[in-house]
């Protein structure tokens, strides 16, 4: 179970960007997870996230199909909930209000650069504006940076923003439970992102103190 709305209806939405850091699979994981739950997902697409879906995981994942991308790579369990796309162009948009109720927000993966922007509270694109209304409203912002290195600005970017309330959650897989493939470690990502989201998780094995043998 997640979030849910005060009178025990549908859960609120909860906000999802996708920047041009290295790490597509997240996204699309994180977005399908979040679907097969019954979320109703608020996406923003940066112009460098776009490509970044493209070059990553190939043609056929575009903004425009989507939903058909998620459906085939994992399952028609992804219409359980819906998907609305901002433009990130829009700070007219819904997410740019503090009265709007979205519950909570995740950027996966973060780029430096927007990184920059949501630590210093700039608010030029509807994810940086949207990044600061979770900020201001004391909304639960998880920020999944991809870097490495890190030089020393980015580094005090991600403490303006852990001081600021957000969650830092750096896109850095486990290996405890041995996994085989890269959908393996999408999952792991995945399913921390739900965690801090406040949505309960099953897409990885919580960690028992011994690494099984023989997987």
């Amino acid at each position: 179970m997640g979030p849910g709305s005060a009178d025990g209806g549908r859960r609120p939405p909860v906000a999802i960007a996708i920047t041009g850091a290295s790490g597509a699979l997240y996204a699309t994981r994180t977005l399908a997870a979040l679907l097969e739950r019954g979320v109703d997902v608020e996406l923003i697409v940066s112009d460098y996230g776009r490509r970044l879906l493209r070059d990553e995981l190939g043609e056929h994942a575009t903004i425009d199909r989507m939903h058909d991308f998620l459906t085939a790579k994992y399952g028609r369990g992804v219409a359980a909930g819906t998907m609305t796309l901002h433009s990130n162009r829009d700070l007219g948009a819904s997410l740019a209000s503090g009265s709007h109720g979205c519950s909570a927000m995740a950027i996966v993966p973060c780029s430096m650069k927007t990184l920059a922007a949501v630590a210093h509270g700039l608010s030029r694109s509807l994810i940086e504006r949207a990044a600061d209304v979770m900020l201001k409203e004391r909304r639960r912002l998880v920020i999944v940076p991809r870097e490495t290195p890190m030089s020393l600005p980015q580094l005090r970017n991600l403490l303006l923003c852990a001081e600021a309330g957000a969650m830092i959650l750096p896109a850095m897989p486990a290996f405890y439970q041995l996994p085989k493939t890269l959908d393996d470690l999408a999952d792991f990502m995945a399913g921390k992102i739900l965690s801090a989201l406040g949505f309960e998780q099953d897409l990885y094995p919580p960690w028992t103190g011994q690494v099984t043998s023989g997987r």
